[in-house]
């Protein structure tokens, strides 16, 4: 090996290392913001539901395609949420191209005949994908609140009395509330997606809205109000993550968002791992596709302070993480033999090795996520630990499927919106096989992840010869992972 490759590794290596630590520092740095506003606990002004002349008319939108399996339950869960029933329209916003579209005008007919105000609306074509729907469902809604809801999604009947009075400030555009997983406990799968979630939905949230930062509606489970749609420019397809475009947009305008993490909003996991891939492949793409569409709007807002601006980068960076993450772990080899081959640049292998401390950094913040969700005390303790390491290990695995989404992103690339198949599991006794939504094809990204499983094997075999385990327990959850990702998507299509 050469010195000028040796140094192109060594800076590439290096360069990635670097951006994981400054997004650990951000994300240490929104804990301190989360421990901080768990101690004030401010609301804000609030709307009075009691005085009947001062409760708005809300639109509830559900956005739907080919929900065969879950579209009752959403309906008839929907149609118990209280709230003044002259005040409540709901709008099923259905795209379906399947049998489920007789099947929902029916569940909807018999609402209807209920007393309830809902409305089937139907499109010709799936212009603009979901992006498209609530656009076309926004034109007609009634009310001057719109709440949307998933297919997967199950508020609890008195979400609108939680979520309604918190729009009392002018200027409140949207409020979020926190996602819960009504099937965290099916598999090892699901149980890591409620981790990260969890960590997203408590330090991220909670942390950026505290000080004024920049924050997601999230696609589902919050509640917008009209106005700042329109005038942040409505709904836009051009991107996979339409409710992280217009969040931004509507941010810049000076709308500003309230995050609830106290409600609530119980949910479905993808259950089988082909599903968590699409629905990962769509965020991590969309993410970095607006990165590039609002990161220079956001450095250029006068009226944005440097730390808003660093954790507005920081969040539409929070994708390209992976990428940085696969670039250290492919590197990370040849980085065994360079050391192996030139002692004098042992330096530089001291200096990276600091880098540890963004791993300690991101255990500490998830800790106090997870306890705040899942309890605190040496027994939780011991299980956190645990599914910190098979959670990291898995999103290693996920790291070469997650790349190749955000440098699709990055330079521009159109795919078509894939939605995540739903299969209405509530227990370990319900099974997703047989789905009528599944794929059978196999992605050649899988064969890679099983050689990438062989080449970190490799990685541990050879640190035996070279006398160098320092990245022993990186290889070996590397290799934990891509095993994973690789057998787990083997088997789901036998």
């Amino acid at each position: 090996m050469e010195y000028p490759l040796a140094y192109l590794i060594i800076s590439l290596y290096t360069l990635a290392l670097l951006l994981v630590f400054f997004y650990s520092l951000a994300q240490l740095n929104l804990l301190f913001n989360y421990l901080k506003h768990k101690k004030s606990g401010t609301h804000g002004l609030l709307i009075d539901l009691s005085k009947k002349e001062l409760v708005p008319y809300v639109t509830v939108q559900l956005p739907i395609y080919n929900e065969a399996y879950v579209v009752e339950r959403l309906l008839e869960n929907i149609a118990l949420m209280e709230y003044p029933k002259d005040r409540l329209e709901i709008q099923v916003l259905d795209d379906s191209t399947d049998a489920s579209v007789e099947k929902t005008a029916s569940l909807i007919k018999g609402l209807q005949d209920k007393g309830l105000d809902i409305v089937h609306v139907r499109r010709t074509n799936r212009e603009g994908y979901k992006a498209g729907a609530l656009k076309e469902g926004l034109s007609v809604a009634k009310g001057s609140l719109i709440a949307i809801f998933d297919a997967d999604f199950l508020p609890k009947k008195d979400w609108l009395l939680q979520t309604v009075p918190h729009f009392g400030s002018e200027d409140i555009g949207v409020v979020q509330t926190r996602w819960g997983h009504i099937n965290r406990d099916y598999s090892i799968l699901t149980r890591i997606q409620a981790f990260a979630l969890d960590a997203h939905f408590t330090l991220e949230q909670v942390g950026r809205n505290a000080q004024g930062h920049f924050i997601n509606f999230n696609g589902t489970a919050g509640i917008w109000r009209k106005e700042c749609i329109v005038d942040a420019g409505n709904w836009e397809g051009d991107t996979l993550t339409e409710d992280l475009d217009l969040s931004y947009r509507a941010q810049l305008k000076n709308w500003r968002f309230k995050y609830l993490e106290e409600v609530e909003t119980p949910a479905e996991l993808p259950v089988v791992i082909s599903a968590a891939r699409s629905q990962q492949f769509r965020w991590n793409k969309g993410g970095a596709e607006n990165f590039r569409k609002s990161v220079g709007k956001v450095l250029r807002a006068p009226h944005l302070n440097w730390k808003t601006k660093f954790h507005g980068v920081m969040h539409l960076l929070n994708s390209s993480m992976f990428l940085c993450v696969f670039t250290v772990a492919v590197l990370s080899i040849p980085m065994m033999y360079i050391k192996s081959i030139f002692p004098e640049l042992a330096w530089v292998f001291e200096v990276t090795s600091f880098f540890i401390v963004s791993t300690i950094i991101l255990f500490i913040c998830y800790w106090f996520t997870y306890k705040n969700i899942q309890g605190k005390g040496i027994e939780h303790f011991l299980q956190y630990i645990g599914l910190f390491f098979t959670f990291f290990s898995v999103a290693l695995g996920f790291s070469l499927h997650n790349s190749l989404a955000v440098l699709e992103g990055h330079t521009g690339k159109r795919s078509e919106f894939v939605r995540t198949p739903k299969f209405n599991i509530n227990s370990i006794k319900d099974s997703w096989k047989g789905n009528q939504y599944l794929s059978k094809k196999i992605s050649p990204n899988v064969i890679l992840e099983g050689l990438l499983m062989c080449y970190f094997f490799y990685g541990m075999y050879i640190a035996v010869p070279l006398n160098d385990f320092g990245l022993f327990p990186f290889h070996f959850m590397l290799f934990l992972g891509f095993g994973f990702v690789f057998f787990k998507s083997l088997s789901a299509k036998i």
